[in-house]
């Protein structure tokens, strides 16, 4: 589909809602059979860098965490009844970025490598072609249509996955102004945090949580929290405070006492809680001003949302995911993506699945590979154990471990003796087959899980802006 005709299906489908616009959740319910089979909310999570590698040992790391051997734990999205695999490739790029991943499943097509909901006509680092061929996303349309919106993330809010729902640029890095060349700020383009404070549909996004406060506030400002971090805006514009100032009834928050005082405040919220991305979950309890957890964060969004009775689309990323493997730690990845599967537990409990549908997916995979023949119930991050008849050693009588990446910086000339080491220790780094400064993504496809109104749509083997038309249809029909 083209982008002018993705832009008119756009429009037809706003035209269309705001035909029903006067119609409330109970109203719809006793109308028509069409209006009474539409749900009312969409809640999507995306675990950056969760692959079905990732997936296997989150499982079994949160069944051992809880006393069971691991394998037969059930994560609680895998519990729901419509799973397929999705391929993830860019339009230019066989293995993908979060980029031009989260931009296929925000706006319904494929495109480069880097770029935050572009269309693929347009090459990277070119304003202009970025601002002509612009793909409208479906958290503009959940806005234009009255719905409240909300984005939670553990990264920086105007890292790429969170990005996509809001901005569009031709280079993911644009994030604050000093990123961007001078030509492109005199050719019209905006920094991804200049766009997510200045949206311009619907009354703007209503629940915005995550990290990233230094890209929002003028170079040298000191930062509330540490006191080696400051701003970093080159253009001196306190983007805080001019969200604030458009709205008497809109709140700032940056600690987690401060997101707790919210509970019965009316209003929109921002909570910007690390200068840049937030603490991986491993170090959370470390954080001087208190950092809250990403089911915090979701129990606080939706509870928000849920009292605007308008219906809702709320984006989850649990985004540090892919920071700890690229890392080579696969401990600190177990970790958040088990604190990212009690996150959807939170949304489960507080909503129903008759109104609401719930997906769970990922944007790409990573090197993480499981092997060796351990034993059943062997620690995850643990050292093999071998079944009956396998082996406990390498060629060189070197033990090793069950969890390994393809690449990156876990790669040693010479692999060494793990006899004596703690290998589930939070700093250890796996063994990496080729020597790489950051572990690579996966280029395999990732798994997507859904339960509610329209998810019986989620089946098969899918390109990955296939699911933007399960939550469109979730959202709009």
């Amino acid at each position: 589909m083209t982008t002018s005709l993705r832009q008119l299906a756009y429009l037809t489908t706003l035209t269309l809602l705001s035909a029903c616009a006067t119609l409330s959740g109970t109203d719809a319910r006793v109308g028509s059979r069409a209006a009474a089979d539409r749900p009312h909310n969409v809640i999507l999570f995306l675990g950056d860098g969760m692959g079905v590698s990732t997936v296997t040992a989150a499982r079994i790391y949160a069944g051992q965490r809880r006393g069971a051997s691991g394998e037969e734990y059930v994560l609680p999205f895998e519990t729901f009844p419509n799973v397929a695999l999705v391929k993830t490739y860019n339009t230019d790029s066989q293995v993908a970025d979060s980029a031009g991943t989260m931009s296929a499943i925000m706006t319904g097509e494929k495109t480069r490598i880097g770029m935050i909901s572009v269309g693929p006509d347009a090459a990277q680092n070119d304003c202009a072609a970025g601002l002509k061929y612009s793909l409208p996303t479906l958290l503009e349309a959940a806005e234009d249509a009255g719905r409240a919106t909300g984005i939670v993330t553990t990264t920086r809010i105007t890292h790429a996955t969170p990005a996509a729902t809001y901005a569009h640029s031709p280079n993911r890095n644009w994030e604050v102004d000093y990123a961007m060349p001078a030509q492109a700020l005199e050719d019209g383009c905006r920094d991804i945090a200049r766009q997510m404070i200045e949206f311009s549909h619907g009354d703007g996004i209503d629940v915005m949580l995550g990290g990233g406060r230094s890209v929002f506030t003028p170079a040298g400002r000191a930062d509330p929290e540490h006191a080696d971090a400051a701003g970093v805006r080159k253009d001196g514009v306190d983007l805080i405070e001019a969200w604030l100032k458009a709205d008497s009834q809109r709140r700032y928050v940056w600690n987690q006492a401060q997101l707790q005082s919210l509970e019965s405040s009316p209003g929109q919220v921002l909570g910007l809680f690390e200068p840049s991305h937030m603490n991986f979950e491993t170090d959370r309890a470390g954080d001087p001003a208190g950092e809250p957890s990403l089911a915090e964060m979701t129990r606080l969004a939706i509870s928000r949302l849920q009292k605007t009775g308008s219906g809702y689309f709320l984006i989850i990323e649990g985004g540090r995911i892919d920071h700890a493997h690229h890392d080579g730690n696969a401990h600190r990845a177990l970790v958040d993506a088990a604190a990212f599967a009690d996150a959807v537990e939170v949304a489960m409990e507080l909503t129903d699945e008759d109104d609401t549908l719930i997906m769970v997916t990922a944007d790409h995979s990573h090197t993480l590979t499981i092997g060796g023949y351990p034993e059943r119930g062997n620690p995850i991050l643990g050292k093999v154990k071998p079944a009956l008849g396998a082996e406990a050693v390498d060629l060189e009588d070197r033990p090793f471990t069950t969890l390994s990446y393809a690449n990156g910086p876990g790669y040693q000339a010479s692999l060494r003796d793990l006899t004596d080491v703690d290998t589930t220790e939070p700093d250890y780094r796996q063994a990496a087959t080729i020597p790489l400064e950051i572990e690579s993504h996966g280029g395999e496809d990732v798994a997507a899980y859904a339960r509610g109104p329209n998810a019986d749509t989620l089946r098969g083997v899918v390109e990955q802006n296939v699911l933007y038309e399960v939550l469109r249809g979730a959202l709009f029909n």
